[in-house]
């Protein structure tokens, strides 16, 4: 929902003093882009419940990021938080073009209005993040980890927004997005993957819950980029099991360690599933000791969905 003051999605970050900068345009059912300023920071609401979700949205991210981790924006450094609304005709998507986001209306039949799913706006946003931090390439193990890493920092964003422990949240992400029209619940799901949506038109998740039933599959456009949303369930669902095994806020725990494995360099761009495991373990143990409870809840997480075997 769009907020109810000027502002009132976020404030400034205590650990930064700083605080968002965005900026929304209305592509007007066009393609180019950005499109027509409505909205910029500190703006009063435009009316419009798209430009309004979609600026709340990125305050919501950029709030996630500055207050959890101490990151002032996608790049650290305070970038501009730039979206686009209205783009295209029953566009049903939402993507991060490499500068910005970029929100469709939906078609109406399936799916509606991107903007309304601030999960989906972190996750998008997060893409931004691997792009200045690790640069995971979009392919295969390390395109995976590419949309899993953006699906647990869209949870969180949530989360966060929510006040939400791990253990009460749904881990679901873009539920409401679908129309009553389709069967199923949400996108995807990181507590069950293969298990958000089984639909006659849509088909049925096709994400695995772990490596016993990875998708192996041609590394090309028609095939997912070797199946980057379909294998991206098993690190996602290792990641809601090292979540709700350490407990309490996310971003207090699972999340930190995924932020350190992310950020603080070593972490090839051609990372597979293993490659990340080590480093969320690396990241477990200088956090909180090798014979921590954190540190076990993570390799337990790993091992679950078949990425470890034994210790790790």
């Amino acid at each position: 929902m769009p907020s109810t003051a000027p502002g009132a999605a976020t404030s400034a970050a205590p650990e930064t003093g700083l605080g968002p900068r965005r900026s929304i345009h209305d592509a007007a059912g066009g393609t180019a882009l950005p499109g027509r300023l409505v909205r910029v920071e500190g703006a009063d609401l435009t009316g419009d419940p798209s430009a309004d979700e979609a600026y709340d949205g990125l305050g919501a991210t950029w709030e996630l990021y500055a207050r959890a981790f101490g990151r002032d924006s996608l790049d650290g450094a305070g970038m501009e938080l730039v979206a686009s609304v209205h783009y295209g005709q029953d566009f049903a998507n939402a993507y991060w073009d490499g500068e910005q986001m970029v929100f469709g209306d939906g078609d109406g039949v399936y799916f509606t209005s991107f903007t309304g799913a601030v999960d989906v706006i972190g996750h998008e946003l997060t893409h931004g993040v691997v792009q200045h931090t690790a640069g995971l390439i979009y392919l295969a193990q390390p395109g995976a980890l590419h949309e899993s890493i953006a699906d647990c920092f869209g949870a969180m964003t949530a989360q966060h927004q929510r006040g939400q422990r791990a253990e009460e949240a749904d881990w679901l992400i873009g539920a409401g997005l679908f129309t009553d029209a389709v069967h199923g619940v949400a996108l995807r799901s990181m507590k069950a993957p293969g298990t958000a949506y089984d639909d006659p038109v849509l088909g049925k998740d096709p994400q695995p819950d772990s490596m016993a039933h990875y998708a192996d599959l041609p590394h090309d456009a028609e095939n997912d980029n070797g199946g980057v949303h379909i294998n991206s369930g098993i690190p996602n669902r290792a990641f809601y099991l090292a979540a709700t095994g350490i407990g309490g806020r996310t971003e207090e725990g699972a999340g930190l360690l995924w932020y350190d494995a992310l950020t603080r360099g070593g972490l090839p761009r051609d990372a597979d599933f293993a490659s990340f495991a080590a480093a969320t373990l690396a990241a477990a143990e200088a956090r909180h000791g090798a014979d921590s409870a954190e540190r076990a809840a993570v390799a337990e997480a790993w091992r679950t969905v078949g990425v470890l075997e034994g210790e790790g």
